[in-house]
């Protein structure tokens, strides 16, 4: 009988038991706390701007890759490998 954990369990799991997964987290976390820098800021440079733009970019296909990480070991936990 398993238990089937759900995605906050998961992702704690992870960055618990996985370096990729906890590197993944840091580098989200420092795009995010980048960016709330250039919010707060009342005009951006056009370079600023690109470099927002960038950022979100990298933010998101980090978060692509950690979802892709805890549905993987969803399936690792489910099939109790």
């Amino acid at each position: 009988m398993s238990v089937l954990l759900g995605e906050s369990e998961l992702r704690e799991q992870l960055l618990t038991n996985s370096d990729e997964y906890r590197r993944l987290a840091s580098e989200h976390k420092s795009y995010s706390e980048r960016l709330e820098q250039l919010a707060r800021r009342h005009h951006l440079s056009e370079e600023e701007k690109l470099h927002e733009i960038t950022l979100k970019k990298k933010k998101l296909f980090l978060k692509d890759q950690m979802f892709a990480m805890v549905q993987r070991y969803r399936k690792e936990m489910e099939s109790g490998v």
